[in-house]
């Protein structure tokens, strides 16, 4: 297989999982989307599972339901421009971009905290988490502990340890959070001191 040949299969072994993620965000049922397609209910259902492969008429009238761009159910990638076109979405309330594309492996996201977002909710997972705040002021609950950091300062830690982020209640915040999971650390490596 060239190279040409196994980038489209490695861009429609994805359409599946995209049309699956597209449909569940904006809870529709796969009956009620085979009832606005004309699509049956089990071809939409096979296509979100990978056992068929879509066809353009197929892509075309889930694209024009859903009311997206082609390429957004497909993810092909642009050729000739290096620019990356990040897509925004809504976490908890959140604006979160993300900036790294795979699924796996370390994560960032620049996410825009609005002034409602002020109840702490702690919860643990593995992990470990580095914050970077971008502009604003941003809450920061770990454990028993109570934060406000602002502009330029960086939170470090373990995400077992309950923990939440949040507005002040004042002004939306901006920040930069990059999420490893467990055994994918981040390590500065410098120069050692010339003697």
């Amino acid at each position: 297989m060239d190279d040409t040949s196994a980038a489209i299969t490695a861009v429609l072994d994805q359409v599946g999982t995209r049309l699956k993620r597209v449909r569940t965000r904006r809870r529709i049922t796969l009956t009620a989307l085979a009832d606005s397609t004309g699509i049956s209910k089990s071809t939409l259902s096979r296509l979100e599972n990978g056992q068929r492969r879509p066809t353009l008429e197929l892509l075309l009238a889930l694209s024009q339901a859903y009311r997206v761009p082609l390429d957004d159910l497909v993810g092909a990638p642009e050729v000739g421009d290096p620019r990356v076109r990040l897509r925004p979405d809504r976490v908890k309330g959140r604006a979160v971009i993300p900036l790294t594309r795979q699924p796996d492996g370390m994560q960032v996201w620049k996410i825009v905290i609005p002034t409602s977002k002020v109840d702490p909710q702690p919860r643990g997972h593995d992990g470990h988490e580095w914050i970077y705040v971008l502009s604003g002021h941003m809450r920061l609950v770990l454990g028993d502990q109570d934060w406000v950091l602002g502009p330029g300062e960086v939170a470090e830690f373990d995400t077992q340890e309950p923990h939440w982020f949040g507005s002040t209640g004042n002004e939306p915040a901006e920040i930069l959070s990059i999420f490893a999971r467990p055994g994918e650390r981040m390590n500065v490596r410098t120069p050692p001191p010339q003697t």
